[in-house]
């Protein structure tokens, strides 16, 4: 696999705030990233940093073999970064369908590859972004960063506020697109045990450092790890159609 994202010694904050003290890490073309932490510990700074909405206070970025260190968010995006932030950032007041059209490259995922993904977004492709559930929200939200077809995933916190139900489907959904589709991506994720079976490198952040790194099964096989840094005990099983 070819290299797709060298974060080295990156620092980077908000104005003249630094929440990042030199954070690196390497991710290979077709892995996933899990990105672990307890909250405010520089997770959502280090995704909006390789976006490219932080301030640059230190260290380099490499995406698909250029220095985008200093690049800005609309080029990195060009070159096939695509965001799903906790905001999610559909446009409320447009259908759905005009929300995956208005933002749609050319490349294996099209609007109606993505409706296969996602049945229940075909069924409201009329629908307002305003007139969706928080859950088929988030779900448009993954489909219009599909639909740019990136060569790399962000996701922050997915699964947040959604009901298990749909929590659930929304994780096979990306079950598919990392392991099946095997499109690169970073998945920041409070539910550590669910993010950790998609995910082949695992790292924790703590006071915005690289405090743990390793394999997701590596993670998982070690309970001390998660309870350490997460204060995560026992896990549940997996949601049907996610490998166990």
């Amino acid at each position: 696999m070819t290299e797709l994202l060298t974060v080295e010694r990156l620092e980077a904050g908000y104005g003249e705030a630094r929440v990042l003290g030199g954070v690196s890490f390497a991710m290979k073309q077709g892995e996933t990233l899990a990105l672990l932490g307890r909250n405010g510990t520089g997770k959502t700074t280090l995704i909006n940093s390789i976006v490219g909405v932080t301030t640059h206070q230190g260290g380099s970025l490499r995406f698909r073999g250029e220095d985008v260190t200093r690049r800005s968010p609309e080029a990195r995006a060009a070159l096939g970064i695509g965001w799903v932030p906790q905001e999610r950032n559909i446009f409320r007041s447009l259908t759905v369908e005009e929300n995956l059209t208005a933002v749609a490259r050319p490349g294996p995922w099209t609007v109606e590859r993505a409706f296969d993904m996602f049945p229940r977004l075909r069924e409201r492709r009329a629908n307002l972004g305003n007139q969706l559930s928080g859950g088929e929200q988030q779900m448009l939200a993954v489909t219009r960063a599909l639909v740019l077809n990136p060569k790399l995933l962000l996701l922050d916190e997915p699964l947040e506020g959604l009901a298990p139900v749909v929590a659930d489907e929304l994780l096979r959904a990306l079950a598919r697109i990392v392991k099946g589709e095997g499109l690169s991506a970073i998945i920041v994720e409070q539910k550590a045990k669910k993010i950790l079976k998609l995910a082949d490198q695992a790292i924790v952040l703590d006071r915005g450092q690289v405090v743990e790194r390793g394999t997701g099964a590596g993670f998982l096989a070690d309970p001390a790890i998660l309870e350490r840094h997460l204060g995560v005990g026992a896990g549940t099983r997996p949601p049907a159609g996610v490998p166990a």
